[in-house]
This record gives C-alpha cells, sequence and structure tokens, in this order.
C-alpha cells in the first residue's frame, strides 16, 4: 500500500517514518524545500529518541522517501494523511488555513479513489470542511470522484513519540456512516498492531476528533489540579508528592500527570485547551473545568516565579541565576510554551542575569531570548550564581554533586521546579530549598 503524508513536521515525520517499518511505501511531502532537502541528507530538525535511526533503516531500505513535488506525493498514495500544523489563532481557536490549503490541494490531484485521513488535531467538524473544500476543487474542475474522509487523531508524546505509535495505548479511527471500504484499509494499514493486540476505537467523525481534544483536556487538568494541591501543601505544610502517591495509588485515579511544578507547555497542552474552550464558547457554552486548569495553569508559572524571588531575598536585581532546563519536558528539544522561557523572561525584567543548561534546547532557546548566557553543563551554569533552579526533569538533573555545586554557587540555594530532590538530603549539604508543595 503507498501512504502520503503531507507536512514533514513532529507528527508528520513520526507518522511516515513507523508506518514505513510497518512495510508499507511512504511518500513524506512538505512545502518546506529547507526542511525536505535536509531530510534527503539525513538530517532531522528535531530531537526525538530514536527517530533519526528509525528515518535512516527506511530510507535506505527504500520504503520511506521525501519530496518537495505534493502534487505526484497526492496522486500516488492510496491513503493521504493531513499532518500540517493547526496553530493557535489569537482568539485561541484552531488556525485550519494549513488544513484547508492541504485538502484542496488533494481536490486538485484527486483522480481516482483516495482516503483522506486527517492526523493533524482539528476542532469538532473539521472533517466534514475538508471534505467541503476538496469536492469544492473537484466540482470547479468538473470532475466526480469518490474519496473517503477520515479521521485519525495522534496521541504521540515527545520523547516517547516511536513507542507511542508502534505500542499505541489505543488507535482511535472515525469514519463516515456505512464507510466500509475506508474502514477495511484503515485496519489493513494498521493491520501490525492489530496483531499485536492493540485496542482500536471504530467510531463517527466527531467522536474521533472529540477524543483527542478530550484526552488532552483531561490531563491538562490532572496536572492543574495537582498543582492546585501543592500550593495548598505549602501553605499548611503538606508534601504534595506525599498527597499524589495517595491518589495516583487509587487505581481510578492513576499516578501519571500528577507531579506538581510550574505548570504544563509544549506544543499540544497549551494549544488544545485553547481550541477546545474556544470551541465550547462558539457554541454559547463554557468549559468551565478546562477554562479553570488554564487559568490556574497560568497563576502556575508566577508561583514559580515568587519561589525563585523569594531564593533572591525578594529582589532579583544584579542577581545572577542559574537555570537547568529549557526544553517544556525532558527528552525534547520543544521549547514551545515552555514554563523556562517564561521564567527567564520574568526573571530578566525583574533585573536577573541568567546562566542556562539544557542537554538538547540551548539552540532554539537562545533564538527566542539571545540574553541568555549559554553553559557547557550544570556546573558551568551554576558558576557564580546565587541561585539554582531546576525546571526541566532531565534525569542528568537528578544526580548532580552537591558538594560541587555548593562550591561554584555564590550561594547555596536551590529552587526545586520539579521535586527531584528529597528537601532533607539537599538541606544537609548545607543547601537552603524551595519545592513545589513541599517543605
Amino acid at each position: 500500500m503507498n501512504v502520503c503524508v503531507v507536512g514533514c513536521g513532529y507528527v508528520g515525520i513520526v507518522t511516515g517514518a513507523c508506518f514505513s517499518e510497518f512495510g508499507l511505501q511512504v511518500t513524506c511531502t512538505d512545502v518546506n524545500r529547507a526542511r525536505v532537502d535536509a531530510l534527503n541528507s539525513g538530517q532531522i530538525e528535531i530531537y526525538e529518541p530514536g527517530l533519526a535511526q528509525l528515518v535512516q533503516r527506511s530510507v535506505e531500505a527504500n520504503r520511506l522517501s521525501f519530496s518537495l513535488d505534493r502534487d505526484q506525493a497526492i496522486q500516488g498514495g492510496l491513503v493521504v494523511f493531513i499532518a500540517v500544523g493547526t496553530p493557535s489563532a489569537e482568539d485561541g481557536s484552531a488556525d485550519l488555513g494549513a488544513v484547508e490549503a492541504v485538502a484542496r490541494e488533494i481536490g486538485r490531484n484527486l483522480k481516482a479513489y483516495k482516503v483522506v485521513v486527517t492526523k493533524s488535531t482539528v476542532p469538532v467538524g473539521t472533517s466534514a470542511k475538508v471534505r467541503g473544500w476538496i469536492e469544492e476543487e473537484l466540482k470547479a474542475a468538473g470532475r466526480t470522484v469518490n474519496f473517503s474522509v477520515v479521521s485519525n487523531p495522534e496521541f504521540l508524546r515527545e520523547g516517547s513519540a516511536i513507542a507511542d505509535f508502534l505500542r499505541p495505548d489505543r488507535v482511535v479511527v472515525g469514519t463516515e456512516p456505512g464507510d466500509e471500504q475506508a474502514l477495511g484499509i484503515m485496519k489493513d494499514l494498521y493491520r501490525p498492531l492489530f496483531l499485536n493486540e492493540t485496542p482500536f476505537v471504530f467510531t463517527d467523525l466527531v467522536s474521533s476528533e472529540i477524543s483527542k481534544y478530550a484526552a488532552n483536556a483531561f490531563l491538562a487538568t490532572k496536572i492543574s489540579f495537582v498543582n492546585e494541591l501543592s500550593i495548598l501543601c505549602d501553605e499548611v505544610g503538606g508534601d504534595v508528592q506525599g498527597v499524589a502517591r495517595a491518589m495516583g495509588l487509587d487505581r481510578r485515579i492513576g499516578t501519571k500527570f500528577l507531579h506538581a511544578g510550574p505548570g504544563y507547555g509544549g506544543s499540544c497542552f497549551p494549544k488544545d485547551t485553547r481550541a477546545a474552550a474556544h470551541f465550547v464558547r462558539g457554541l454559547g457554552r463554557k468549559f468551565e473545568i478546562v477554562e479553570a486548569a488554564m487559568e490556574v495553569n497560568r497563576r502556575q508559572i508566577d508561583y514559580a516565579v515568587a519561589k525563585i524571588l523569594e531564593a533572591c531575598d525578594g529582589d532579583a536585581q544584579g542577581k545572577t541565576v542559574a537555570i537547568l532546563g529549557l526544553s517544556f519536558k525532558p527528552e525534547t528539544d520543544d521549547i514551545r510554551e515552555g514554563a523556562a522561557l517564561v521564567i527567564i523572561r520574568d526573571l530578566l525584567k525583574a533585573g536577573a542575569e541568567i546562566r542556562a543548561f539544557d542537554p538538547q534546547a540551548m539552540v532554539p532557546a537562545s533564538r527566542e531570548i539571545p540574553e541568555i548566557l549559554l553553559c557547557k553543563d550544570a556546573y558551568h551554569a551554576s558558576e557564580g550564581a546565587d541561585v539554582l533552579v531546576i525546571v526541566t526533569e532531565w534525569n542528568e538533573f537528578r544526580a548532580l554533586e552537591l558538594g560541587r555545586v555548593k562550591q561554584l554557587l555564590r550561594r547555596p540555594r536551590l529552587v526545586d521546579l520539579r521535586n527531584i530532590y528529597d528537601p532533607e538530603s539537599v538541606r544537609k549539604n548545607g543547601f537552603e530549598y524551595w519545592g513545589i508543595g513541599r517543605r
């Protein structure tokens, strides 16, 4: 089966590489010449563990290719995935401009039956719009061609996207009523996962579209809930980690996403919660839980900054702050809407100087905030700093030589925004310690 993936960004390249790993013939296409040229040269612009090796293996096996010729790529695929970006518009809605452009391009190139699959994260009703855009192009060309529209949302976590695709918790496939042909093709496409007894949810288009936003909004709400608890624990002297563990051992709740910190970020949760809330407001209603989660998340960043300012004796003017972690989470170089950059901007406004280190995200972070002094490792960042702040919980930050760090710092003060250190142990090493929801 020939597959075309339109869009060579994060979702597109992971989707294409993983389907080629299934043995399918995949062509990934993009309008960004520099991106396609880099991929054809074996260079991947994003950091994702295992992705480069997977792409190289599939390219060498002639199962995966990259092309600027979108028309040819679309015409050659029985299944065409739309995997382009849907960024937030100013009002919080999802910008579907790229999705519409691809759908219309598919319509202009549609001369035989195809399954058009929306992989991008899109609001409810987008599949119907995709059908409409394609039909408009067919009508303009005077052609009548049968095609199917399918919703197949991605549930990829940055840092573990390959495993999430090859060994997913579930696969959701939404089809139009009675479209057995499309359903059969999608089952063939995912045949290796059927053999692994992966749970599949076959449903209608609208339910499939809702499922992506529902999942991300719920996870964002869990994060905001535990962050609310962290403030309560700080107020009354509790330990949020103990509270979260007691909650998480209830199998109805589970332990995932119950870790207090400076708030959620990245390419999905902020964008998707805004889009979900905007869509529901457009219906004349209010998605009150999601709106509250968004507000808590905004406040949590301010709470984290307040912790750092407290460690600076209430005034960051002239102080040097060492920041460990610039990506929004470990195992990625993605800085989009992450806590680190917001915190750094606030500290710079307060007059602080910033020394920073991240294993993967220093280049993109320096493009956004050139005032950062980039350091070669955590110890270099600590040199002469008044406060050391852990923002992203990379594994290499979990076992720092505290004695060495203490000698490098101007003052032994640690603000642990991810609660990866035991407060008592840190204090025994001569540090003052600030955590989130723990003393």
